[in-house]
C-alpha cells in the first residue's frame, strides 16, 4: 500500500517535513490555527521557513492544508510535530502533544503507524501517548497499530542545514516498524538515518542533545562574568583557548529559543520522579536564565555611572528574537531584558526588522519602524542580538542616536567601541 502522510502541527518543525514528504508522497498538513492554514494556502510561510515558491510548489504536488481531521482520515502514517513547551514551573506541559493523540487515536485504523518528532523526556511515546490512542481507537498497540519516534533537529532560520540535510534518528516500536520508520524517512532524509535500538533511546537522544549544549553554554557565561570582574576580554580569552584542538569554542549569550532553554526541564522533570536530582543540569539552566538581568544590571549601571536619570529613561533594545536572523520570537531572553529595564521605570523601544508585529508576543513591545540616526533620543543602547545588519552600524551611528554620552551594551560581541560586553 502507498503511504499517505499526516503531519500534525505546521510550524518551524512540521512545516519544512511535509514540504519534503510531499515530493514523493501524497501528504495531508493538519493544524488546528485556521489563521496558519489560510495563509499556507495563500502560498505564505510567516516563519520563512519556505519561501512563497516552495508552499506553492507542496501545494502543486497535492498538499492539502486543512484543520479538519477528517480531511486525515484516510492517511496511515501519522507524524506528530507540535510543540512540547514547559509551564510557568518549568515543568514539562505535554498539552499540545496529548491533545494531538487524542485526535489522531479518533481516526487510527488498522495498521496505521504514529510517528512523533516533538522534544519529550523517554516514556512519553510509550507511556504517555500510547494509551491515548488505545482508548481513543479501541485497538491494541503493536498489534493494530505501531508508534515510531525520530526527533526533530530543525534550527530555526538556518538555510544550510534544512530538513532533508540534516541527519535524522529514528526508531520503531517494534524491529519491523523500526525499518518502515528508517526506510520512510531515509527516503527524503539525503544526509542519512540512525536507526536507534528503541524509541526510548532516541527520545533520550534527542533531549541531551540541547541540555549538552545548555551545560557548555552555562560554563562560558559563567566564565564570562569571571572575566568581567577580571577586566579580561572573554572573546579574547575564547579565541586564545580555541587554539587547542579539543577546545569546544562557544561564546557568551542569552539562551532561549524553543529547544536549549527547554528540553533540559523534560530531562529535569523525569530525573527527579525517579528520585534523581541533575543538580548539574538545573544549575546550568539557573546561570543562563540569570543572564537578561545580568545585562539590564549593567545597563543601569552604566547609567548610574553618567549621572543619567532612569525613570522615564529612553533605552533602545536592537533584537527581541532569540538568535540573529531569524523571526522566532519564542522563548526569548530578549524579553526579559526589556522587563528588567521596565522596572527601572524606564522606556523601552524595540528595533528588529525579523519580527511579525501581528506575533502576539509583540503586543506590549514598543517598535520603532527605524533607526532614529541623528535624534540624540537615547540614553543606552542595548545590541541583544546579532542580526546581520547591525553588524554595519558604526560608532558614530551609535554616537547619534545617544542622549549625551554613549551608553552601548553589547550582547552579541558585534559592537566596534561598547561601553561594555558580554
Amino acid at each position: 500500500m502507498k503511504n499517505k502522510i499526516c503531519i500534525i502541527g505546521l510550524g518551524y518543525v512540521g512545516l519544512p517535513l511535509a514540504h519534503a514528504f510531499s515530493e514523493k508522497f501524497e501528504v495531508v498538513g493538519l493544524d488546528i490555527n485556521q489563521s496558519r492554514i489560510d495563509e499556507l494556502n495563500s502560498g505564505f510561510d510567516r516563519t520563512l521557513e519556505l519561501t512563497s515558491e516552495q508552499v506553492k510548489e507542496s501545494i502543486k504536488n497535492g498538499m492539502l492544508f486543512t484543520n479538519n481531521l477528517d480531511d486525515a482520515k484516510d492517511c496511515n502514517i501519522y507524524i506528530v510535530t507540535v510543540p512540547t513547551p514547559i509551564d510557568d514551573f518549568n515543568a514539562p506541559d505535554l498539552t499540545p502533544i496529548i491533545k494531538s493523540t487524542e485526535s489522531v487515536g479518533k481516526i487510527l485504523k488498522k495498521d496505521d503507524i504514529v510517528i512523533y518528532e516533538s522534544t519529550v523526556y523517554p516514556g512519553v511515546t510509550e507511556e504517555v501517548c500510547v494509551p491515548i490512542l488505545e482508548e481513543q481507537s479501541g485497538m491494541k498497540f503493536n498489534r493494530d497499530f505501531f508508534c515510531g519516534y525520530s526527533p526533530e533537529r530543525i534550527n530555526p532560520g538556518d538555510k544550510e542545514h534544512t530538513v532533508t540535510k540534516i541527519l535524522k534518528i529514528t526508531s520503531g516500536s517494534t524491529p519491523e516498524i523500526a525499518i518502515k520508520v528508517n526506510n520512510l524517512y531515509k527516503s527524503i532524509i539525503t544526509a542519512g538515518t540512525h536507526l536507534a535500538p528503541t524509541i526510548k533511546v532516541a527520545e533520550a537522544a534527542k533531549v541531551i542533545e540541547n541540555t549538552q549544549r545548555d551545560v557548555n553554554i552555562a560554563l562560558i557565561n559563567e566564565l564570562a562574568q569571571i572575566f568581567d570582574l577580571l577586566d579580561i576580554n572573554t572573546k579574547d580569552v575564547i579565541e586564545a583557548a580555541g587554539t587547542k584542538w579539543n577546545f569546544i569554542k562557544l561564546f557568551p549569550g542569552l539562551v532561549g529559543g524553543h529547544c536549549i532553554g527547554v528540553d533540559p526541564y523534560y530531562l529535569t522533570y523525569k530525573a527527579k520522579s525517579l528520585g534523581y536530582m541533575p543538580n548539574l543540569i538545573l544549575g546550568a539552566r539557573q546561570i543562563n536564565n540569570s543572564m537578561s538581568k545580568l545585562i539590564a544590571d549593567k545597563t543601569i549601571k552604566a547609567m548610574v555611572k553618567e549621572d543619567k536619570k532612569l525613570k522615564n529613561a529612553n533605552i533602545l533594545v536592537m533584537g527581541a528574537t532569540f538568535k540573529e536572523d531569524c523571526p522566532d520570537m519564542r522563548n526569548s531572553k530578549v524579553l526579559d531584558i526589556i522587563k528588567e529595564l521596565e522596572e527601572f521605570e524606564c522606556y523601552v523601544e524595540v528595533y528588529d526588522y525579523w519580527i511579525d508585529k501581528s506575533d502576539v508576543q509583540t503586543k506590549d513591545l514598543h517598535f520603532v519602524t527605524e533607526l532614529p540616526l541623528d535624534k540624540q533620543k537615547y540614553d543606552a543602547i542595548v545590541v541583544a542580538v546579532g542580526h546581520e545588519n547591525f553588524k554595519a552600524i558604526t560608532t558614530e551611528q551609535y554616537k547619534s542616536m545617544s542622549q549625551g554620552i554613549p551608553i552601548v551594551i553589547d550582547v552579541k560581541g558585534i559592537v566596534k567601541k561598547p561601553t561594555w560586553r558580554l
